[in-house]
């Protein structure tokens, strides 16, 4: 019989031959679908900022600790900044939070990646309100069925130029879920309906599950 992938030729990419956004386009259309991390910071004057990353995930539970990338991107102003608001917030306080996107919440956190001046409150352009954190400056959102406050432990930049990775990895030192959500620290996925990122404008939803037993 002849499988799927052997009736299929293969194109070999080099990524040295090929322009950054190309490769963008062919990295977000593979790695699906990505989780999103819907991130709200504050800089030094206490100004909310609030941003949605799909290059997020956990990396460990002892301690507790996850990861989001933002991008760098072409130089602006007088000092040629190439930071994204969140990544220079997290790097000036060391502090953010962890918003999970549900579906409920999914449009609003798309109206967050608007590209807009750091003065401009992501809370108030999308309508999402804000609560006070417990351990960190930053707020939560209060739609979002589950926070996760968190202190920076290290920042890894991958490159400085335009499109170049910058890992933020931070330790979650308060959870907080909502309580119909939560038995005996397994989280309910229906009820939490969180949503996910594939290629280009289109996200997906998490309703269409499945379940592989691990073997021992």
């Amino acid at each position: 019989m002849t499988t799927p992938a052997a009736s299929h030729k293969t194109l070999a990419i080099d990524p040295a031959r090929s322009e950054p956004k190309q490769i963008y386009k062919l990295m977000n259309g593979l790695i699906v679908p990505r989780p999103i991390a819907l991130v709200s910071t504050v800089d030094r004057a206490g100004i909310a900022n609030l941003a949605p990353f799909s290059y997020f995930n956990g990396i460990g539970s002892a301690p507790p600790m996850v990861v989001f990338c933002p991008t760098t991107r072409e130089p602006r102003g007088p000092s040629n900044e190439i930071r994204k608001d969140t990544l220079h917030n997290v790097e000036a306080t060391g502090e953010f939070v962890i918003n999970v996107v549900s579906d409920a919440i999914s449009a609003a956190a798309n109206a967050t990646s608007a590209d807009v001046p750091p003065e401009v409150d992501e809370f108030e352009l999308s309508g999402l309100t804000a609560i006070a954190s417990d351990l960190v400056h930053p707020p939560r959102v209060l739609e979002s069925p589950a926070q996760m406050e968190c202190r920076l432990f290290q920042v890894v930049y991958t490159s400085r130029k335009p499109g170049g990775g910058v890992v933020v990895i931070g330790e979650v030192v308060r959870f907080h879920v909502r309580e119909d959500l939560f038995d005996d620290f397994r989280i309910d996925p229906a009820g939490l309906d969180a949503v996910g990122r594939m290629a280009g404008n289109t996200w997906v939803h998490t309703r269409d599950r499945m379940e592989l037993i691990r073997p021992k």
